[in-house]
């Protein structure tokens, strides 16, 4: 259980958010050969998430299967392995098979492995797994977070603008109505108004991601739409109610994605933590216990044509990876 021929294995393989199949094949065949129990969930139809493990788990290392699109086919050189889902998140279910068979050669074999699709595109795996069992008593997710414990990260709440308007020649704008300059007094409004700040978390961010609208210079837009991201650190019900009171006349939004922020447990005594600004599957879990991020690579690169991941941080990820689990393992007998 090379964790780098194994992720040169997964990179090579397509799994775009949807069709993760071959690699939920690969994993599945490859741990039952080294006497793993598997168990395939489906989420919807072609797409399973896969967990497995030799005896009752105490500990749960998971992560996700699924990429980005484009594909970015797998290349190497002497410092790293390129291609999609490297560090996002092949090279880490990698280094977590390794971990797990490096403590099992020590004698710890209640560990087990959940690989989840779906992440990219709103945790629908995730939120599966929760019915999966048995559990244990702590979970290890696997994201970027450059090898440091994360012990916390923010959600994420899309904001749909919609603005209708009435169409007029542009000679006459008294006659028509701006859908376009509508949307745009709301977004300034917006982009002003003040964001909440968590103490562990930090401030929240906003970013206006996408904008249309209109239908030619002359003539007065009737319609005009635009979509904002905010990265958040506490319950949204207050920020959605401060952006319905700034919306302009002809102007409605909606709230269709929503990832929650999460605020974990005290790290093991003598790691470096940190807390990330992107969303993942783990505020999703929360029925597999005490739960804790950790992973090699830098998601500044992931979801890039150059999406890669250092050899030399990736085998330092398996040993994290088995030392996070001795030091929370340790505490199950104490």
């Amino acid at each position: 259980m090379d964790a780098l021929e194994l992720t040169r294995a997964l990179v090579a393989l397509e799994t775009p958010t949807g069709s993760e199949g071959p690699a939920t094949d690969f994993l599945d065949d490859t741990l039952r050969h080294a006497g793993y129990r598997t168990v395939r969930q489906p989420v919807s139809p072609g797409r399973d998430n896969l967990y497995a493990y030799r005896e009752s788990p105490a500990l749960v290392f998971s992560t996700h299967l699924d990429t980005v699109p484009p594909y970015v086919p797998l290349a190497e050189d002497s410092e790293s392995i390129h291609g999609r889902g490297s560090c996002d998140a092949k090279g880490l279910a990698a280094a977590m098979i390794a971990a797990t068979e490096r403590l099992a050669a020590r004698g710890e074999r209640r560990i087990g492995l959940l690989f989840l699709v779906g992440e990219e595109n709103g945790s629908d795996g995730a939120r599966a797994a929760n019915e999966l069992g048995p559990k244990g008593r702590f979970l290890i997710n696997g994201e970027p977070t450059e090898n440091r414990l994360s012990i916390g990260q923010k959600g994420s709440l899309r904001v749909d603008l919609d603005a209708t308007g009435r169409a007029a020649h542009s000679a006459y704008p008294d006659e028509g109505i701006s859908a376009i300059g509508a949307l745009l007094d709301t977004i300034e409004r917006i982009r002003r108004m003040p964001l909440p700040r968590d103490p562990l978390l930090g401030e929240s961010t906003i970013n206006l991601g996408l904008i249309h609208g209109g239908v030619a210079p002359n003539v007065i837009p009737p319609s005009a739409s635009a979509q904002l991201l905010i990265r958040t650190v506490e319950p949204t019900d207050r920020l959605k109610a401060a952006i319905r009171k700034l919306l302009s006349p002809g102007v409605s939004v909606q709230f269709p994605v929503e990832l929650p922020f999460h605020k974990g447990g005290n790290a093991p005594a003598g790691w470096d933590t940190t807390v990330v600004s992107y969303a993942s599957d783990l505020p999703f879990l929360s029925a597999w216990g005490e739960r804790y991020q950790l992973g090699p690579g830098t998601i500044r690169v992931a979801h890039t044509s150059h999406e890669h991941i250092r050899k030399s941080d990736l085998l330092r990820g398996v040993e994290l990876y088995e030392r996070l689990a001795s030091d929370l393992l340790a505490e199950t007998s104490t």
